[in-house]
């Protein structure tokens, strides 16, 4: 019961965090491997996507319901994404991930580094793109996007919001409601391969997404309510913790 509740905080916590800039995955994953440190690592992973995908899904419908959406860019880059998430995962069984886990943190600096350079980045809602075009950069980025996520995947949400923020010139908060429609399809395609592998602790899986849940409707109401100032301060705080931490996985541990 001590197990299962520290899960459902530690769930709640990351669909709290998630819904706002993601990186949600920070707090769940390592909770979920220290409380099952025997537990086939696919297993836990294929769990901790099964939880993630509720929480994601629940604060898409939330935002749907107070900010446009734009399905524009958004259905084009979760379809890109839900193919080439797929992609991913095939291709990191057969091409080690070593060189993504050592580049990554360099990555987040620039991220981190270009977001706080740039003041007014995310501050007005001002796109750049329409018709055509807009439909090619969304399935760029939305194929690249869930080719990382399921080849490696830490961050994949930050790095939505960021790239929606940098090159279709939405604000944090809209940025924030588009990247989560594209989550839910990187998440799918992966809970799909997790589930047809035989890789879910089904009961588990649903008690960390109703905590998920709870967590994404709080985390969407915060959002809404403060603004994309909030969501930018949050989305540095969550970057520059991604950058210790997936520093020390790639030069420390």
């Amino acid at each position: 019961m001590v197990d299962y509740l520290v899960l459902g905080v530690a769930a709640f916590s990351a669909g709290l965090v998630d819904a706002v800039v993601g990186g949600g995955g920070l707090i769940q994953i390592p909770a979920i491997f220290s409380v099952f440190p025997t537990t086939a690592p696919a297993t836990l992973l294929g769990t901790n996507k099964m939880a993630s995908i509720f929480g994601t899904a629940a604060a898409a419908v939330n935002y749907a319901r107070r900010v446009r959406i734009a399905w524009s860019t958004a259905a084009p880059a979760s379809l890109a994404a839900l193919v080439f998430a797929f992609l991913g995962a095939y291709t990191v069984t057969r091409i080690p991930a070593d060189f993504m886990r050592s580049l990554l943190p360099a990555v987040l600096v620039a991220v981190a580094a270009y977001t706080f350079w740039k003041k007014d980045l995310g501050s007005v809602h001002a796109p750049l793109h329409s018709g055509l075009r807009e439909q090619v950069w969304a399935v760029i980025i939305g194929a690249a996007i869930g080719f990382y996520d399921g080849f490696f995947g830490p961050g994949t949400g930050s790095f939505l919001v960021f790239l929606f923020v940098r090159f279709f010139g939405f604000d944090f908060l809209a940025a924030s409601a588009v990247a989560k429609v594209v989550n839910v399809a990187c998440n799918f395609a992966a809970l799909v391969w997790f589930g047809y592998s035989g890789h879910l602790i089904w009961q588990l899986g649903l008690m960390m997404a109703v905590c998920q849940v709870c967590g994404s409707i709080l985390g969407t109401k915060l959002a809404l309510k403060h603004g994309s100032g909030f969501v930018r301060r949050l989305f540095l705080v969550v970057v520059t913790i991604l950058i210790f931490k997936t520093g020390y996985d790639a030069f420390l541990k």
